[in-house]
């Protein structure tokens, strides 16, 4: 089964693991601060917003490195365009193809993105401003129930751009990753898990958000690290079989570092922090929780790719 694995696999560098990672956070943020806007109350409009402020440019450095991780950068937009043929279809979509849909996803959420980046850099409470801000408020948040349908609709393209990066290992043929359909739904619940994580350490530095909006963040934060825990051991299970017929050198080398790697990133970066959630504690201890699924999301990315990465090299 393994040497199934080895056809047309993408050939990726390290500028991989922060898109990967950035764009997780990208999507979660934007998720998160759309339900905030959707269901919470006036006190949550502030921590929201904090989302809204991430998400444009964790996207958008995303999308940096995932161009620089191109052979040819240059010709990124090839993904987008029709090289040939441009008259009288100027858009190249494929719908079969996962990495031809997904380019179209990340940019469309990226337009989502944009505009409400653009809005929530007037503070809640402002006077309406004119100009392009007050455009842009005025789509986001003054236009009632088109303005809540865009909202919405930009949460699910954030959902999306999060899962696409798990889906994305899975169906360029990655070794060992090829083999499970979960992947997508552990890079999502860890996004939103990073995402909820960075906003609390962004939010709890600013007075103007509520001590209630963070404490039901945190709450959010310990759901997610639950799901992330139980996808991520049903994840490894998916794989037993694979992961019994690996190569022995790989097994005693890369395999056994890859492995407590991953051991640390489960305990350090999952169970410590829902630990500490559960225990509700405050101050001090949910800056380091937050700080642990920050570097727990991060190096669960790096073991995924690296542990593809090295095995294709024994092929």
């Amino acid at each position: 089964m393994i040497d199934e694995l080895y056809s047309a696999s993408a050939h990726w560098t390290w500028w991989i693991i922060p898109y990967f990672f950035l764009g997780g956070i990208a999507g979660g943020c934007y998720f998160i601060s759309a339900m905030l806007d959707l269901v919470g109350d006036r006190d949550d409009r502030h921590l929201s917003r904090i989302g809204y402020l991430v998400a444009f440019p964790a996207i958008s450095i995303g999308l940096l490195l995932l161009v620089l991780d191109l052979n040819q950068p240059l010709r990124f937009w090839h993904m987008l365009l029709r090289r040939e043929d441009f008259i009288p279809m100027p858009f190249a979509f494929k719908w079969w193809s996962p990495i031809s849909y997904g380019s179209w996803v990340i940019s469309v959420f990226s337009g989502f993105a944009f505009v409400s980046f653009l809005a929530a850099l007037v503070r809640p409470g402002d006077t309406p401003r004119r100009g392009p801000l007050g455009l842009f408020q005025k789509i986001h948040s003054g236009l009632g129930v088109f303005s809540k349908l865009f909202v919405l609709l930009g949460a699910i393209a954030g959902l999306w751009t999060a899962s696409y990066t798990g889906a994305l290992l899975s169906v360029t043929n990655r070794p060992i990753w090829a083999n499970t359909n979960l992947l997508s739904v552990l890079f999502l619940v860890s996004g939103l898990s990073t995402a909820a994580a960075l906003m609390y350490l962004l939010g709890r530095r600013r007075r103007s958000v509520s001590e209630d909006a963070l404490h039901r963040l945190t709450r959010f934060d310990d759901l997610s690290l639950g799901v992330e825990l139980i996808v991520i051991l049903g994840t490894l299970a998916t794989l037993a079989a694979v992961l019994g017929g690996l190569p022995s050198d790989w097994a005693l080398t890369w395999g056994m570092v890859l492995g407590v790697t991953l051991l640390a990133v489960i305990v350090f970066g999952i169970i410590v922090p829902l630990a500490i959630g559960l225990r509700q504690s405050g101050g001090r201890s949910l800056v380091l929780a937050s700080t642990l699924v920050l570097l727990g999301g991060l190096f669960l990315r790096a073991v995924v790719v690296f542990s593809a990465e090295t095995m294709e090299k024994l092929g």
